[in-house]
């Protein structure tokens, strides 16, 4: 159905800790993938389905040799590995540096990402974890790709000041400026706030109405739980009923009311994209 890409404008907001708690609720087969030019965390934080250590030289960095010859979706299956809990994962790079091996490569990624839910194989969503974004990072030529954008912010005055210029931004680049309040560009920008639980709902439509008179094209979809204990559990480095924690429930929620708002969009593109386009493909 959709590619997902998950960012920060700047700091430590929890994109990552996002990424894989949505990622592990997600509705439907979904494929984490490390985005994040600047490295990945997961080699670091995540086990293997097999016990041992995540294989750093598998998944992006791997993918970048395949990805000049041209990526066919279902080829990003041969980089992936799966966590103990059973997430399929595409491991990011491991330094910077390594990304230079991925420059031009980006909007070929973003594609097949974006059509790796029409596979007649292994179709699956993608969330992207692109890290912070901003200056000049190359992740951003993913998002042309998306179904959703979703930046991740804290709460704090700066942070929602931040999130709200790098929304606007963001819609003078996907979206060619900015729209009124009842028309979204594609693809959506949402904002999902890291929030303690008591206060979401609140904040949540005062930073809702903060981005619609601003007119940054941006809508908040959703609150996760400020939880550093779930946080512990998801990365495994705390026991616990993970599925119990306020980041998880948090998490379910989000992807309920995202599946709710923009499911039906996203299947109905899909099918649409699906379709022999006259002249062409029925014969083929």
């Amino acid at each position: 159905m959709a590619l997902i890409a998950l960012a920060a404008d700047k700091g430590s907001p929890g994109v990552t800790t996002a990424a894989v708690a949505l990622a592990a609720v997600w509705p439907r087969r979904v494929l984490l993938a490390e985005a994040d030019p600047a490295g990945g965390d997961l080699v670091y934080r995540s086990a293997a389905a097999h016990g041992g250590p995540l294989n750093p030289n598998t998944g992006m960095l791997s993918i970048a040799a395949t990805a000049r010859r041209g990526l066919v979706p279902d080829q990003l299956w041969d980089h992936v590995q799966p966590l103990s809990g059973g997430l399929e994962v595409l491991v990011g790079l491991g330094i910077a540096e390594q990304a230079a091996g991925l420059t031009g490569l980006w909007p070929t990624l973003g594609h097949a990402f974006a059509s790796l839910a029409d596979s007649p194989h292994a179709p699956a969503d993608v969330i992207a974890d692109c890290g912070r974004i901003s200056g000049d990072t190359p992740a951003v030529e993913l998002f042309p790709h998306a179904s959703l954008v979703l930046l991740i912010s804290r709460t704090e005055p700066e942070a929602l000041a931040r999130v709200r210029d790098r929304a606007a931004a963001l819609a003078g680049k996907l979206h060619g400026g900015p729209r009124g309040a009842a028309a979204l560009g594609n693809p959506v920008i949402g904002v999902v706030l890291v929030a303690d639980t008591g206060d979401a709902a609140k904040l949540a439509s005062q930073v809702n109405d903060m981005l619609v008179h601003a007119q940054t094209g941006a809508r908040v979809v959703g609150t996760l739980a400020d939880d550093p204990a779930g946080a512990e559990q998801l990365a495994g480095r705390r026991r616990g009923r993970l599925d119990k924690s306020l980041l998880i429930r948090s998490a379910r929620k989000v992807t309920a009311d995202v599946y709710q708002q923009y499911g039906a969009a996203w299947a109905a593109t899909s099918a649409q994209d699906r379709q022999p386009h006259q002249g062409h493909g029925a014969g083929r």
